[in-house]
């Protein structure tokens, strides 16, 4: 096969014109290409004049393509290596190994066990995909919140209620086995090509239930409204973990956990703190979210290309550092998306983005963080983050009157230090339903200012985004664990052998793509 960079094609390309490109860029006739598919493709709107797509190709031709190659010396085309991703052969365990947590995560390092014939024991807290999105919109129309089963707990993790954004990067064999698996479970084929794809949430649920499934159909098991509530240790081991399932207390013995329990299981957090697990604070970042018009941020992005079909819903990636040391960066932006209750305990509040795959929604949202680091929490307790992420939530719980209504103001409010009295042309997505009120209300002092600062820094990189009707929804707390479950070269916990922390919420990955990826590595850990 033969890999091909830096492709200039027209947004309204078809298959027969990027293989006149690739045979007249390969100086061959296009009848010898048998094959050709896409391996990356990424908008260029550097020019608002003429936005096009840039690719990465990979082709097979007839004939010797090392010839085909050497004969075209060029630092664009070259042999392409194929990712292969090969399962580790399984050792013999001596006890089925315990998965705790339904996310990525947890998911895929169960995925993996389940291939390999080690058939695993997947303790989720929360409910099953279907019964939880039924529980999350009962929540979002009525304000009746579910403790184990929410936007945070159940099957497909916190991720099933967001974008579905899936951050790449410099693509390996595992991470290429985790997109394979997404799309044979029902993802959108494009996934393993666009550079900045996304699955949605209406499609990611489905997803989800067919990766279950496969687990299932390999010898796994997956029990649902199963919540852990003490890991097993004896003398430095792992053995085995107590819980409640529907009602029921329960133990099952195991030699091998992977603790896949996700930034926002704090009651688990403080579970393994007492039991001796070591653990440490880590950055984090809290804020708010943001909403304009799409139709806006189109216009911003694409200029006259604005709404063109292949393009779709723009979006939008910023980071400031300011003058005080402090960060503020855009997270999990949202084209077309909404504004969602994503608390997990009662009388608090936090929201997050969510959007479907169309992305055709009216407003765009995204999160707008200031970092927090240890100088920032009130003590040494690895816990301290959790505890600031909590006082926020309860503050702005109050601040939007209860009920799970959430504070907003305008933005054009925010930055005069006034609290808005009535809307502008952005209208709130969010549900139950939303209270004006200031931020500086229940947000402290060091992140008002600070975000003050970078919207104006923002408008300047782009220009409209300081745009006065612009609606802040506050607050925004659990883009990432306060928490890292400190592990060695092994992957296991410090001192605590069998004991596998992983994903997100013990502090090892930042999204889906990231968590899956370090599921399949502690599974391979294991395996090994």
């Amino acid at each position: 096969m033969i890999k091909i960079t830096d492709i200039i094609v027209a947004l309204t390309y078809n298959l027969k014109m990027l293989k006149d490109i690739v045979a007249k860029r390969l100086h061959i006739e296009d009848s010898r290409i048998e094959h050709l598919s896409i391996l990356k493709r990424t908008v260029n709107a550097g020019n608002k004049q003429d936005i096009h797509f840039n690719m990465t190709v990979v082709v097979r031709v007839s004939g010797d393509e090392n010839e085909v190659i050497s004969r075209n010396k060029h630092k664009d085309i070259s042999k392409e290596i194929e990712q292969i991703y090969t399962l580790p052969k399984n050792k013999k365990l001596k006890e089925r190994p315990v998965v705790i947590g339904c996310g990525p995560a947890g998911m895929f390092a169960a995925l993996i066990l389940a291939q390999a014939g080690a058939r695993p024991i997947l303790l989720e807290r929360g409910l099953d995909v279907d019964s939880r999105k039924r529980k999350v919109s009962n929540f979002w129309r009525t304000g009746i919140l579910d403790t184990q089963t929410n936007v945070q707990f159940g099957e497909g993790g916190a991720g099933a209620f967001s974008d579905g954004k899936l951050k790449i990067g410099q693509k390996n064999s595992r991470k290429m086995k985790v997109l394979n698996e997404f799309v044979q479970a029902g993802a959108p084929r494009e996934i393993v090509y666009l550079s900045k794809p996304h699955i949605g949430t209406d499609r990611l649920n489905e997803t989800v239930k067919r990766l279950r499934e496969q687990v299932i159909s390999l010898g796994g098991e997956v029990r649902f409204n199963a919540t852990v509530t003490k890991v097993l240790i004896q003398d430095g081991q792992v053995t085995g973990v107590r819980f409640d399932e529907k009602g029921q207390k329960s133990e099952v013995s195991t030699d091998i956990v992977v603790l896949a329990i996700g930034h926002s299981a704090r009651d688990t957090f403080k579970s393994l703190l007492d039991s001796g697990v070591y653990m440490e604070q880590k950055p984090f970042a809290l804020g708010v979210r943001i909403e304009h018009p799409q139709a806006m941020i189109d216009k911003i992005q694409y200029g006259d290309f604005a709404g063109h079909p292949q393009l779709g819903a723009a979006d939008y990636k910023m980071v400031v550092h300011l003058p005080n040391g402090r960060g503020v960066y855009t997270f999990c932006m949202c084209p077309g998306g909404t504004v969602v209750a994503a608390t997990s305990e009662e009388n608090r509040l936090t929201t997050n983005g969510m959007s479907e795959f169309a992305r055709d929604g009216r407003n765009a949202n995204t999160a707008l963080l200031v970092t927090i680091g240890k100088n920032d929490l009130d003590n040494d307790d690895p816990l301290a983050g959790c505890a600031f992420q909590r006082r926020i939530e309860t503050a702005a719980f109050a601040a939007g009157g209860g009920g799970y209504k959430a504070p907003v103001q305008r933005l054009e409010d925010f930055l005069q230090k006034r609290k808005t009295t009535a809307f502008g042309d952005v209208l709130p997505t969010y549900l139950p339903g939303t209270e004006f009120a200031e931020l500086d209300s229940f947000l402290p002092d060091f992140i008002t200012d600070s975000l003050r600062q970078a919207i104006l820094e923002m408008d300047l990189w782009m220009p409209g985004f300081a745009y006065p009707d612009a609606l802040l929804t506050g607050a925004e707390t659990r883009s990432s664990s306060p928490v890292r479950i400190t592990r060695g070269d092994s992957l296991e916990a410090i001192g605590i052998k069998g004991l596998y922390p992983c994903g997100e919420g013990a502090g090892y990955a930042g999204g889906i793509i990231s968590a899956a990826v370090d599921g399949v590595l502690c599974a391979e850990q294991i395996l090994r």
